[in-house]
């Protein structure tokens, strides 16, 4: 999937979450991507971010650089 459809998709669920506040809205987006995304698009929106992430909203990139941590540890 392209990185502009991607950026999208996790910004239209950053806005959802958006109401949660900075401390608590990138878990539950992350969880969302968790949840609901493929392995390659969470990969692919992973390695996006890693090389600039443009277009990103905050809340969706600081969950996606959550996921980005989980998945050195796992």
């Amino acid at each position: 999937m392209s990185p502009e459809k991607l950026t999208m998709m996790a910004n239209q669920i950053g806005r959802f979450f958006a109401h949660l506040g900075p401390e608590r809205a990138p878990e539950e987006i992350a969880d969302h991507l968790l949840k609901f995304w493929d392995p390659r698009m969470r990969r692919e929106i992973i390695a996006f971010v890693a090389s600039g992430g443009e277009g990103l909203d905050p809340l969706a990139a600081a969950a996606v650089a959550r996921l980005a941590g989980e998945a050195k540890v796992s």
